[in-house]
């Protein structure tokens, strides 16, 4: 499945399935899209789909080359730069790990600067205008495509050698404490639609632990939920979500903007 949305000329929501060879029958790929989908779908997203699938025919391989073959430069030019490394293959893909890696997502490690991606998209965004695609508690991520030429990557380029010599100038980066992958797997002690749906209450963060959540927290990136409506709260999640909100953490979806409270089963209902 392609997000056309992120890395072709699709308007935001447009997706399609790549489908070749016999593994998934067409007929159930179908039915199974049809469970989501909606009855009155917008003619602007299906003109964009096919404006994109058209593009791609006629101008995919000059488009998409010209764009590997610039991203490539890019990733040379910000590796050189003192205190960033640009992550690829040798950091993502192998066994137990993803099968291969999109490289026009530019992703870069600012540990050797020693400051957050929050911190470096802030700057980027007050200092030289330019909106970080995703930041994280260490990293920054840009995304490149066929509409980026020589000028654009050389924007970037530009302002990514000022952070690495204004960042010994930034506050200290603020800690955030993120759990093992196993402390991230929450137990699921009620059904989410039993959690969502029952008798809840808001509760601060801080006295939370041991409680039943009634919603749903997701850090943005990665966009994967740390709490989902039914699983039993822990301390580590918890401090992880509080340390990485007063860090510049994105949670888009608490009922807290600020995630002072939490929304949990009534003691009763536990």
């Amino acid at each position: 499945m392609t997000s056309i949305h992120k890395m072709g000329s699709g308007l935001e929501q447009g997706s399609v399935f790549h489908l070749q060879g016999d593994l998934v029958p067409p007929e159930v790929l179908k039915l199974r899209a049809d469970l989501l989908g909606t009855t009155s779908p917008s003619v602007l997203l299906y003109a964009g789909l096919d404006g994109w699938r058209r593009q791609m025919a006629l101008h995919g391989k000059e488009l998409m080359g010209g764009a590997l073959d610039l991203v490539t430069e890019l990733r040379s030019a910000i590796e050189r730069i003192e205190g960033l490394h640009v992550e690829g293959r040798d950091d993502f893909c192998g066994p137990g790990l993803a099968y291969d890696f999109d490289p026009l997502q530019v992703i870069i490690d600012l540990d050797g600067l020693r400051i957050t991606g929050f911190q470096a998209a802030d700057w980027l965004r007050a200092e030289r205008r330019i909106e970080a695609h995703l930041a994280d508690h260490r990293r920054l991520g840009a995304q490149i495509t066929h509409g980026d030429d020589r000028e654009t990557t050389g924007e970037l380029l530009s302002a990514l050698r000022d952070l690495a010599r204004v960042a010994p100038e930034l506050r200290p980066a603020p800690r955030v404490e993120v759990p093992a992958p196993a402390e991230l797997r929450l137990a699921q002690a009620r059904s989410p639609r039993d959690a969502f749906f029952g008798a809840a209450e808001n509760v601060p963060v801080k006295k939370a632990a041991g409680r039943i959540a009634a919603e749903m927290v997701t850090p943005y990136p990665p966009g994967i939920p740390a709490v989902l409506p039914g699983e039993r709260l822990t301390e580590p999640v918890l401090r992880y979500l509080r340390t990485g909100k007063a860090a510049g953490m994105n949670l888009p979806d608490p009922s807290h903007p600020e995630l002072e409270t939490i929304r949990v089963l009534e003691t009763g209902e536990e």
